[in-house]
């Protein structure tokens, strides 16, 4: 069964093609990156609009990789949510037209889940059940993986997602857009220690965390400069943010392990491609004897891939997920643990 998959939830537009016999055939991405920069972040309308120039040269450019045509395909997966309305709009519009044209069914599918499975496409992917760290931009969730569809939050954040709170304090150094990879290759430079910033809720009784206090108190050390602040401060206090975000999600991590039982980790989203933060996990992990899984590098940030994967996942479960049915609709808000395995 091939199933083709499209993703258009924020500025990434990704197309991809997942034969459940060969694996992943082809995909192609296109980031929006260049475009945002000079906003300092995603413009929503500017983001759908050229979702809508790359949806098609995109998936023609997957199909010549893969060397199939239109009726190789059996089914359709688009992202139905969540994310921005506009941008998955007209991911679900190409989606469903493709199918209306080329008479396939069509199936939407919850990002983070796509996220969640992307591991899965790995050389080595985990086995069921696992605990899963959801670490992105707009996301921090520990939940329990039992299978496709079962899902059980443990905790999530309070306020600002981990991925936001690099972005913010990139920004309160004046690192530009987008913030995370650049506050994570100062902090390589930074000296640990020079600065103390808090490690908020890490020694909560439960799963949950908060960041917004960390990028406040960024700002108050930022304001406490009396003069311009030199590199190599904005390196020590980079190092302070990074290292304070790193313990409080390991520490999490740490705990749900202990808390379940399990001995597998999957992180997922687009903070997991943190080389801190996968230098910090491996070594708590190895130390307990836990095995932590990732997504190959490429796949940490949004793509077709993962879309298609766990569309095809849901056919193999339930051949019926997916419908000649063209009246589309999306979620922009979708909880994760709404999800059922068929």
């Amino acid at each position: 069964m091939i199933v083709l998959g499209v993703e258009s939830s924020c500025d990434e537009t990704g197309l991809a093609l997942y034969d459940t016999e060969r694996g992943l055939l082809a995909h192609a991405l296109h980031s929006q990156i260049a475009m945002h920069q000079e906003y300092g972040g995603v413009v929503p309308e500017l983001a759908s609009r050229d979702h809508i120039r790359r949806a098609i040269p995109l998936l023609k450019e997957t199909l010549k990789q893969a060397e199939v045509s239109s009726a190789d395909i059996d089914a359709i997966a688009f992202t139905q949510g969540p994310g921005l309305a506009g941008a998955l709009l007209v991911g679900a519009s190409v989606a469903c037209g493709l199918g209306l044209a080329w008479d396939k069914p069509v199936l939407g599918v919850h990002h983070l889940e796509g996220h969640l499975l992307s591991p899965l496409l790995a050389s080595e992917p985990p086995e069921f059940p696992f605990i899963a760290l959801l670490v992105s931009g707009g996301h921090t969730q520990l939940m329990r993986v039992d299978g496709v569809g079962r899902y059980e939050l443990l905790g999530e954040t309070l306020d600002d997602a981990a991925g936001e709170a690099f972005d913010k304090s990139a920004k309160l150094l004046g690192l530009g857009y987008p913030g995370g990879p650049a506050i994570s290759r100062l902090a390589e430079f930074g000296d640990p220690g020079v600065y103390k910033l808090p490690r908020p809720m890490l020694h909560s009784k439960n799963f949950d965390f908060s960041f917004s206090g960390l990028k406040t108190a960024v700002l108050t050390v930022v304001k406490q400069q009396t003069t311009n602040i030199c590199e190599q401060d904005k390196a020590n206090i980079a190092r302070a943010f990074v290292d304070a975000i790193v313990e409080v999600l390991v520490a999490k991590c740490m705990n749900a392990l202990k808390h379940s039982g399990l001995k597998r980790l999957v992180i997922a989203g687009g903070v997991g491609a943190n080389k801190q933060l996968r230098e910090a996990l491996n070594a708590a992990a190895a130390k307990r004897r836990y095995r932590v899984f990732y997504p190959e590098l490429e796949f940490c940030t949004d793509n077709g891939a993962m879309i298609a994967f766990a569309g095809a996942m849901r056919l193999q479960q339930n051949h019926e997920a997916a419908q000649k049915n063209y009246a589309f609709g999306v979620r922009p808000r979708w909880p994760l643990d709404e999800l059922r395995p068929d």
